[in-house]
């Protein structure tokens, strides 16, 4: 990705001379953003627990005056707003409202009050974009047709995006295209990247299951040992991509829990061993999880164990459409300018599940640069704290999408 410089313009107030006066965010909008952020920081909840957060987030809606609906995969809030001109069109705005299982270490006057889990990811910041967008827009109707704000429950791990489009999110809310942001730390403040094609890689899991003998610790020849087994394979975890991957394509291994015996002296039965891959190509896709099940078979041989291997292909690749990828682009230079807006990086090994959306609907994902990557602070660690200089930011794209896709004929 470009590491380019350059000086990032006013978003806000009367200092804004770059930003088109309809996409300018009310100074006093941008503090409630930050109250709502902070507020939502401090109260994380699990993916399909956000019964709080999900409160909370139509409450701000319906003050706004903007109509909700409510359960969608369980914990989901649709709010709909029209614009002062009648039109067929609808296009969807989306956030996450879910938090991670990680224990905050941040100092913060609105660290996580809920021990063990945290907005890591920086979903908190995401929603208060799209409920500012939103507050903005409910003031500044100027457009033609609807926006479907979508908040949607379990982005992490849990599928909630393909949850809510299986139970009938684009029938009860039809749009014509989808958009999503997410923050991006190691991406200079405010910048917005967003090009055609693959944004994000699909999203895989995997669970070994090994089976053994165990027993007596000091008796090692009398059992048939799985953690040994466990560690032969995930030596051979890590030579999938390196010896079977072309150094041109993209691949991700990675091993994320071991699960086995709890005392010193006995040899556990069973031993578990799971993680993640990330791929960008269906061919890439098949020869890893292949070599994953010979890996599997192989080695349960060589070790008198039984090796399971349940796999799962959870989320598709984040793909921007074309059109509308150029359109997200356009939406972003006339709020940032020109040169802050990067269209042609590498897309990122991480996952998303707006991925789910994107393949019933066109749309365009964005990432939103949040500043340096700091130690520990990056995405999915326990210091990580939603930038909240580029609210305005996000919530300013949104209302220039907006523009772009239903503005008055």
């Amino acid at each position: 990705m470009p590491a380019q410089k350059s000086r990032l313009p006013s978003i806000v107030g009367s200092q804004n001379r770059q930003v088109d006066s309809n996409f300018k965010i009310a100074e006093n909008t941008i503090a409630r953003m930050r109250e709502w952020r902070h507020h939502i920081h401090a109260n994380p909840e699990l993916s399909y627990h956000e019964f709080k957060t999900a409160d909370f987030v139509a409450a701000r809606l319906t003050e706004m005056g903007i109509p909700v609906e409510r359960g969608l995969a369980g914990t989901g809030v649709v709010g709909v707003l029209e614009g002062r001109s009648r039109s067929n069109r609808a296009i969807g705005l989306r956030s996450e409202l879910d938090a991670l299982p990680i224990k905050e270490t941040n100092d913060l006057s609105y660290a996580s009050g809920n021990d063990g889990v945290m907005h890591a990811c920086g979903h908190d910041g995401h929603m208060a974009i799209l409920l500012g967008a939103a507050d903005h827009l409910s003031q500044n109707r100027s457009f033609a047709g609807k926006v479907i704000f979508v908040f949607q429950p379990a982005e992490e791990n849990e599928g909630g995006g393909t949850r809510m489009v299986e139970e009938g999110l684009f029938e009860q809310f039809p749009v014509d295209s989808i958009y999503a942001v997410h923050n991006w730390p190691g991406l200079e403040e405010g910048r917005i990247a967003v090009q055609p094609g693959p944004m994000m890689a699909r999203f895989d899991r995997f669970d070994f299951v090994i089976k053994g003998q165990g027993g007596h610790a000091a008796l090692p020849h009398v059992l048939r040992d799985p953690t040994v087994a466990a560690g032969q394979l995930i030596n051979a975890i890590q030579t999938v991509v390196a010896r079977n991957i072309d150094p041109f394509e993209q691949g991700v291994v990675s091993v994320t829990y071991m699960n086995g015996g709890k005392v010193h002296n006995v040899v556990p039965n069973v031993v578990t061993v799971g993680g993640t891959v990330r791929t960008l190509d269906d061919a890439v896709q098949d020869k890893i999880e292949s070599r994953l099940r010979g890996i599997a078979s192989g080695l349960g041989s060589a070790f008198d164990v039984s090796i399971d291997l349940i796999y799962e292909r959870r989320a598709p690749t984040t793909i921007n459409t074309v059109r509308e990828a150029e359109l997200a682009q356009r939406a972003a230079r006339s709020v940032l300018g020109h040169e802050q807006v990067d269209t042609h990086f590498r897309p990122s090994m991480g996952s998303e599940d707006f991925s789910s959306m994107l393949e019933h609907r066109p749309g365009a994902y964005a990432w939103i640069g949040a500043g340096p990557l700091l130690p520990n602070a990056g995405l999915h660690q326990s210091a990580f704290n939603f930038n909240d200089r580029i609210l305005g930011t996000g919530a300013a794209y949104y209302a220039a999408i907006v523009a772009e896709e239903l503005g008055n004929p």
